[in-house]
């Protein structure tokens, strides 16, 4: 079951002015909230829960492990190669077909009695990847407290108009304050993630009080945003601002001293590129400057370091220099 917490917009009709209106933002305001875990029950329960939540793991000598690595070559140039397959015809499906139709696959129920929460989430992030790292900045809604987080569960979704999804998992305790900061402003900034940047982004993930700003403690600069009151990464090459349009919450999995399980839509109202890295007709983006990375399973980071280019299909073009389109056109119902 869930619970949409502001009213249902047109999107494709959508105005930036009703998207920053005031009575948008109060109705997101006055909607029920579950930011803080406020009956006895759940203040009791919040110890256990915390014991059960095992995402984020302790990991021992990690610095030893990864003093065994080689250096990262920031230098690298990414490589273009040909595709995977370059002679591959309609109907071919894939290049291995005999050993992948003698695989077999195991049936998982992610809602089976026995099956702990946290195997879900590293199976997702395992098999769903790599992806992009969502790295919000918010300010709480009396503008005294600034946010910085990155987040495992985010998307670019449509261009026309830009819209960005951002999922926020059940956790002990309240929700996360970027969750909170968007509950009260209605407002965000989010920013891509490249490789010279890392470290600082994965330190603002750590549970700092709230009160604490991230800016901070990652030691990354602030941008002034023009529609929005956060500031925009300094340091990020591609900055997008962005407004709330939806909040839904998901109650159908509530677990005692779990905070609620969410997801947001937010509409793009401004664009910020790093001058060097944009074309002159803005857009296009270079991706030797962009750099970026990809979340991977566990703790791991993916960067780009080879590409390949395939044109998308067009059936007018192709067809007719295919037998195989061109049999399944003659045979198609009338």
């Amino acid at each position: 079951m869930s619970r949409s917490l502001s009213p249902v917009f047109k999107l494709a009709s959508l105005s930036r002015q009703q998207i920053s209106s005031p009575s948008s933002l109060a109705a997101l305001r006055r909607a029920p909230t579950s930011l803080r875990m406020s009956s006895t029950a759940a203040t009791a329960a919040a110890p256990q829960a915390q014991s059960n939540y095992k995402i984020v793991e302790k990991v021992e000598n990690f610095e030893k492990t990864q003093a065994s690595r080689p250096d990262f070559n920031h230098s690298a140039p990414i490589e273009v190669t040909k595709s995977p397959d370059p002679k591959w015809q309609y109907g071919d499906g894939v290049n291995d077909q005999n050993a992948s139709l003698n695989k077999t696959h195991r049936q998982i129920d992610p809602y089976a009695p026995d099956r702990a929460t946290v195997h879900n989430y590293r199976l997702l992030i395992s098999g769903v990847a790599p992806r992009p790292v969502g790295f919000l900045s918010t300010v709480s809604g009396d503008g005294k407290t600034k946010n910085l987080s990155p987040f495992s569960y985010f998307q670019v979704i449509d261009h026309d108009p830009p819209m960005f999804i951002v999922g926020f998992s059940s956790r002990p305790g309240r929700v996360k304050d970027t969750y909170r900061n968007l509950k009260e402003t209605g407002e965000c900034v989010i920013n891509t993630v490249s490789e010279k940047m890392i470290e600082a982004v994965n330190a603002s993930s750590i549970d700092a009080p709230y009160g604490v700003s991230e800016w901070d403690v990652s030691g990354l600069h602030e941008a002034p945003s023009s529609t929005v009151k956060a500031s925009r990464v300094q340091e990020s090459v591609f900055s997008v601002e962005g407004k709330v349009v939806d909040i839904k919450e998901f109650e159908d999995h509530v677990q005692p001293g779990m905070s609620i399980a969410s997801l947001v839509l937010i509409k793009a109202t401004r664009f910020w590129v790093q001058e060097d890295a944009v074309n002159e007709e803005g857009s296009h983006i270079d991706l030797e400057k962009l750099r970026p990375l990809g979340q991977l399973g566990g703790m791991s980071y993916g960067r780009v370091s080879s590409t390949f280019e395939l044109p998308r299909k067009r059936w007018q073009d192709d067809q007719p220099n295919s037998e195989l389109l061109t049999r399944l056109e003659a045979s198609k119902p009338e």
